[in-house]
């Protein structure tokens, strides 16, 4: 199928947002717009089947490789030669209908849209989902996407278990999704995601469109607090050994450090278990998760050896025995600037109003930035909330997006900037 350049084609924002609500359908939370489609759970199986479904009536070739990635291309055994668009369909258990879903489903339009179009631009056109994006049952987060571009082996991805000990590749086997594919996968020409902001700045500053200039750099830390369960009535305050105090402290600090820090340095305590859990007792473990993100490499690492010192600092107040995991730990990316420059000349010609941004969240696009030029797209989010029911963005904000990315995505096949980013040749 060679190329005929001809004029960006235009895509049907009524169709994308059908098949929004329709896969929303799947692994729906009753009474909200919300979804639970954990990886690689039925829900998600469902999704998947729903998808390769719409990929398969318009006659792409599918490959589903060995941790269930799924790439469908317009011309077969040609992906490693296209411009690929893509990111997830897990949820996060209370997620939104449009996380993830919107860059897959886009992808998806700007493709039918090309097609129905009758003519092709000069390289492939391919659009993928990533496996367990999310993290939320497997960690790390984008597991898949960053064994595609070769950072984790696949034998160490199938390995990983959820808090019940299920693997990765039992239930890939389970669901019907492990692949043949090889792992790496092939690696395109270049990489677009369109995504929701899941921020507030695009909205506070009445603009529709985020040109994304690269993502955080991310890490997550797992800390327990070992410490004595005793009675809560007879155990003198200066005696106690309380794992759910210094947990609580941390938290505190965590915040702190982060405003003290400043600029993109932001620090969540998410997650906070405590042992027994009762009334009466003094909690003698606790716990805990803590999220550091900055755009400097530099300055994570500085938060990262400012909360170790706080971990530490408040064991030792409560005379408690410490441990600390790193569970996930990827450095801030920078995205192609000749890809990020084609989205805002893409935007400016349509008239949509546009600001420069980093991400917050972490993406699939940053794992194929490793790899091929790559670049983001954010519309968005109404609040800025998502991870929640309540995540939405109007269909006018969805359908310029998706409109941007078709634009950004003809010219990219068409080489309107090969002599910017070079032309680069991949094979898996």
């Amino acid at each position: 199928m060679s190329g005929s350049v001809g004029r960006t084609p235009q895509i049907d924002g009524e169709r994308l947002m059908r098949r929004l609500d329709e896969l929303a359908q799947i692994g729906a939370i009753e009474g909200t717009h919300g979804n639970c489609r954990l990886a690689l759970t039925d829900e998600d199986r469902a999704g998947r089947d729903l998808v390769c479904t719409w990929m398969a009536d318009l006659g792409l070739d599918i490959t589903i490789d060995g941790l269930g990635n799924v790439v469908a291309c317009t011309e077969a055994g040609r992906v490693a030669d296209s411009v690929m668009m893509g990111s997830h369909i897990d949820t996060v258990a209370t997620g939104g209908r449009y996380d993830g879903n919107l860059g897959v489903l886009a992808g998806l339009e700007v493709i039918e849209s090309v097609l129905s179009g009758g003519g092709m631009p000069t390289r492939p056109l391919s659009v993928g989902y990533f496996t367990d994006e999310e993290g939320s049952r497997f960690a790390p987060d984008m597991l898949g996407s960053l064994a595609y571009v070769g950072g984790i082996a696949l034998e160490e991805a199938l390995e990983i278990t959820d808090r019940d000990g299920i693997a990765v590749g039992d239930e890939l086997d389970r669901i019907g999704y492990r692949g043949s594919a090889p792992v790496p996968g092939a690696v395109p020409y270049a990489f677009m995601e369109l995504h929701i902001e899941q921020g507030p700045v695009l909205e506070f500053h009445e603009t529709q469109i985020g040109v994304v200039e690269g993502v955080q750099g991310i890490s997550w830390t797992e800390v327990t607090l070992r410490g004595q369960s005793n009675h809560a009535g007879t155990t003198p305050m200066p005696l106690r050994r309380d794992a759910g105090l210094a947990a609580c402290r941390i938290a505190n600090e965590v915040r702190e450090l982060a405003h003290n820090i400043g600029d993109s340095q932001v620090g969540t305590v998410g997650a906070i278990s405590l042992v027994p859990n009762l009334v009466n007792v003094i909690a003698g473990l606790a716990t805990m998760t803590v999220d550091l993100r900055n755009t400097s490499e530099a300055m994570l690492q500085h938060a990262e050896s400012r909360l170790d010192e706080i971990v530490s600092r408040n064991a030792e107040t409560e005379h408690l025995d410490v441990s600390m995991r790193r569970t996930a730990r990827f450095e801030p990316v920078e995205f192609h600037p000749a890809v990020i420059d084609l989205v805002e000349t893409c935007a400016a010609e349509a008239g949509l109003t546009h600001r420069r941004m980093p991400s917050g969240a972490g993406h699939d696009a940053q794992m194929l930035a490793r790899v091929c030029p790559t670049a983001m797209i954010f519309v968005p989010s109404f609040d800025g909330v998502s991870h929640n029911p309540a995540e939405y963005t109007a269909p006018h904000d969805i359908e310029a997006g998706a409109n941007l990315l078709a634009d950004v995505v003809w010219r990219l096949a068409n080489g309107e900037i090969d002599s910017e980013i070079g032309e680069i040749g991949a094979t898996t």
